[in-house]
């Protein structure tokens, strides 16, 4: 599998990106989307602000009250904007509709860099396994990108380029140019996944085989994961659990204890540490034996 791959960016220009796990998750787990209208339209947001911020979308999940999204980057910044993007689009339909506003002002949204094939596997498997939170079968769940996965004759729709702008503005709620984009809606106006998704990136992560991605989701501790992937990340550890964190992970990248590793291998996991986990400059000086300075002079790089 390639974890870091060259891809063509909604821009057209071609770059190296890497993967990201955007997750949003509502004010004290507040209800998101109330009805099918609420879900159709963060899925459109997921698509739209992927083009606006120049990411790409490989498949995605949303339920009552969160969503999750696995995106290509070049950066750690496009990546946040991108989260960013979203949060801001939700909030404003959801205040225009509900009246209810500052619905998703405090809410917890991140987007994690995936560093490790064993992370990027759970993480691409855990997200449309998302859809028994509303009490639905994976494969037949409306509102996730799974049936764009190992779908080699993709749905027919009408081309979103094609609308009229009050069409547009109507059915995708977005004042944004979508002339050069290959996206469908269906008879619902409903966008389909397979017109939007990087399903090729995906099926290569699973070595283009079905049944291991299927194994893979049924396998899946979701409480483990979602540790691992959502809730750890937005806690704050002790020195002690940081600790066996980073050597867990530095054993599992390279197969050496934390303390034995050269300094640019050192570097190379503090970046993504500190990325992926609530935690301080300080704390990582105790917890990687360095210095303040040179903690960070790395995350500076």
């Amino acid at each position: 599998m390639k974890r870091v791959v060259r891809k063509v960016l909604p821009d057209g220009s071609i770059g190296t990106v890497y993967p990201f796990h955007v997750s949003i998750e509502g004010l004290e787990k507040a209800v998101l989307f109330k009805d099918e209208e609420d879900y159709g339209i963060m899925v459109k947001y997921i698509a739209i602000c992927a083009k606006r911020k120049n990411v790409i979308v490989v498949i995605y999940a949303v339920v009552s009250n969160h969503c999750h999204v696995a995106i290509l980057s070049l950066t750690q910044k496009e990546a946040d904007a991108y989260s960013e993007d979203i949060k801001k689009n939700y909030s404003q339909w959801y205040s225009r509709k509900y009246g209810a506003a500052a619905i998703l002002r405090r809410n917890d949204s991140q987007a994690l860099s995936i560093g490790s094939d064993w992370h990027l596997r759970n993480s691409l498997a855990y997200i449309p396994r998302n859809a028994h939170d509303n009490g639905a079968s994976v494969t037949e769940y409306r509102w996730s990108g799974f049936r764009a996965m190992f779908s080699k004759n993709h749905e027919s729709g009408f081309p979103v380029k094609n609308l009229t702008r009050r069409d547009k503005e109507m059915i995708m709620h977005t004042a944004d140019s979508l002339k050069d984009v290959p996206w469908l809606i269906d008879g619902n106006g409903d966008l389909i996944p397979g017109s939007f998704c990087d399903s090729e990136y995906l099926e290569q992560v699973f070595n283009h085989d079905q049944a291991f991605f299927l194994k893979t989701i049924g396998s899946l501790n979701p409480a483990a994961v979602k540790e691992e992937l959502v809730d750890g990340p937005r806690r704050m550890m002790t020195d002690n659990e940081l600790f066996n964190y980073v050597n867990d992970t530095s054993k599992h990248w390279f197969s050496e204890e934390v303390t034995c590793l050269p300094l640019d291998k050192k570097y190379r996991l503090l970046s993504f540490v500190f990325r992926n986990r609530k935690t301080s400059i300080p704390q990582l000086a105790r917890v990687f034996g360095l210095e303040r300075e040179k903690v960070k002079a790395a995350l500076d790089r």
